[in-house]
């Protein structure tokens, strides 16, 4: 198996080591999966171009609904995973892998905690059906009752409950049948209310295990997603394998160098265009006796690519640029509200990825009407992979005139609901002889309401589309990826929107000096691209973020 760079192995998953460019937002991310509150908390994280929804389940079954982590985790593995699943957009700034495998370890953990619970189903529910219907009955009307805003409602709920109690303990007391019928009427009272606490007592360690895991990764603890599965112990288990291959080819679609363009949503993976500065001026010799030596796109593309690896370098020793990823992109055209994408398919492909050759063709070629387009990107994952700036260039000749455009995009934060660390429930109550003062109470993690819901459902989970259907699930935005399915923008964090700003001038500087240099050296005069470079680089120190792609015609 081949380890990626800044990854350790052990047992098949793989682990961000502490440094790597994305920590944060991967961490932040993958704790979705350990999370435990309601899982309508996902539609607080949507932003302006994607929007996730919750699947409702049906109405009578509420009591099969999951949260957020058990919704999110099942979601994100069925989607990034499944079988015959559409292609998916690369998540620029975190890593999708570890993502999925914390998903797919907060399943197991979630698994286990089921088996134990059908267990315990089966022993004090399925034997004692009659006494557990009646007390399934009563919480499902609690829960309904006290979802009322009305606070009378939600004290008739517990009410409720308190009379049905007193009741079962006069139905022990006076009972009506003899013999075995009257044992098994005492049992099927006795026996729910029992493996109620024995549930109980699993559920709050499962909980307190999950917590632990959210609460670590955003702490930075490196908590590694374990994941035995996706590891075949031998040739036989298929299951595994296809685990192992289905985690292999999520690494390479993301590494691919096929991305799409989706009209206002910008650049999917990379965010929206802020801004945008093209040169374009008339090819003219510099010599008037002599033509101008021919050249292609790809020359100055190579050049400016050439160039662009010296941006980590300056006069002066102040910090400056990291170094930046420099890739040349094949840039497919969708719609705005595109439901899906195609990836580029055919002999000139090969694991996601267009080849050389048809990527310096499509420079050279594909310049105007239909096709792909070639760009060549410089990118920044900064913030530990809470800001990815990308500044994309393109060089177009269309008859005599030659043209330069660089375009800036930018990816936010990911959205404040996943950096949000778990909170151990409290409430204020009112001090006994100081009525003026209050204090605050810790509450158990699992409610008695909670309790029962992971109870039922756990002799559902074998089968997830059933239980989908019961209680509803998360519906993913499409196109779907990581990153960009829940980023905000980044203009709204002072730094962030300093650093964006500030790639664009040295970029264009570069960008502009190196296809002067092609062109001078190929007998172009370059005057006029000199002086148009100037007003440009002038430009360019007074730039704003704005909707470049938002054209108001």
């Amino acid at each position: 198996m081949t380890v990626e760079s800044g990854y350790a192995e052990f047992f098949g998953p793989q682990v961000p080591r502490a440094g790597d460019e994305g920590q944060t937002a991967t961490f932040a991310l993958a704790s979705a999966a350990y999370r435990d509150g309601p899982v309508e908390e996902i539609l607080k994280a949507n932003n302006e171009w994607h929007q996730s929804t919750v699947k409702p389940g049906r109405k009578w079954a509420t009591i099969f609904r999951p949260n957020l982590g058990e919704a999110f985790s099942r979601a994100v593995v069925d989607r990034m995973l499944g079988s015959g699943r559409k292609p998916l957009i690369q998540s620029f700034g975190v890593e999708p892998q570890v993502v999925v495998e914390h998903c797919l370890a907060a399943n197991r953990i979630r698994k286990e905690r089921d088996n134990h619970l059908s267990a315990v189903m089966a022993v004090c529910g399925l034997l004692f059906l009659p006494g557990l219907l009646v007390w399934l009955l009563v919480f499902q009307i609690r829960t309904t009752v006290s979802k009322s805003e009305n606070k009378q409602a939600g004290a008739l709920g517990t009410a409720l409950l308190v009379a049905v109690g007193a009741l079962a303990l006069l139905f022990l007391l006076r009972m009506p049948f003899t013999g075995f019928w009257g044992w098994y009427a005492r049992a099927a009272v006795v026996m729910p209310v029992a493996g109620w606490f024995w549930a109980k007592w699993i559920c709050e360690r499962t909980a307190q295990d999950l917590r632990q895991r959210w609460d670590g990764l955003l702490s930075g603890s490196s908590i590694g997603a374990k994941v035995p599965e996706a590891v075949p112990s031998s040739p036989g288990e298929t299951a595994a394998e296809q685990l192992r291959q289905s985690l292999a080819r999520l690494g390479a679609e993301q590494q691919s160098n096929s991305v799409f363009y989706a009209g206002p949503k910008g650049i999917l993976g990379m965010g929206t265009r802020w801004g945008s500065w093209q040169l374009a001026e008339e090819l003219v010799p510099a010599d008037p006796n002599r033509e101008i030596h021919p050249f292609r796109s790809w020359d100055v593309i190579r050049s400016i690519h050439d160039q662009l690896r010296m941006l980590e370098r300056g006069p002066l020793n102040t910090g400056g640029f990291p170094a930046p990823s420099i890739r040349h992109w094949i840039v497919t055209p969708v719609g705005e509200n595109a439901g899906a994408v195609s990836r580029p398919e055919g002999t000139d492909v090969e694991a996601y990825q267009v080849k050389p050759h048809a990527v310096q063709e499509i420079c050279n070629k594909q310049q105007f009407g239909a096709g792909d387009r070639h760009y060549l990107g410089v990118q920044w994952t900064l913030w530990d992979g809470q800001l990815v700036i990308t500044m994309m260039i393109t060089v177009t000749v269309l008859h005599a005139t030659l043209r330069i455009e660089v375009t800036g995009h930018a990816l936010g934060p990911v959205n404040s609901l996943f950096t949000a660390k778990p909170e151990a429930p409290t409430k204020e109550v009112t001090k006994s002889f100081k009525p003026w003062e209050t204090r605050t109470v810790k509450l158990p993690l699992m409610t008695p309401n909670e309790v029962v819901r992971l109870a039922v459902r756990a002799p559902l989970t074998w089968y997830p589309p059933l239980l989908n259907w019961l209680g509803g699930t998360i519906a993913l935005p499409e196109p779907f990826g990581l990153r960009h399915a829940w980023a905000d923008q980044p203009w709204r964090h002072r730094f962030m929107a300093d650093d964006a700003l500030r790639a664009a001038a040295p970029v264009l500087r570069v960008v502009h000096a190196a296809a002067i240099k092609v062109l001078r050296e190929n007998g172009v005069e370059t005057e006029k691209f000199g002086a148009r470079s100037a007003t440009l680089s002038t430009a360019v120190q007074d730039l704003a973020p704005r909707k470049a792609d938002v054209y108001d015609a």
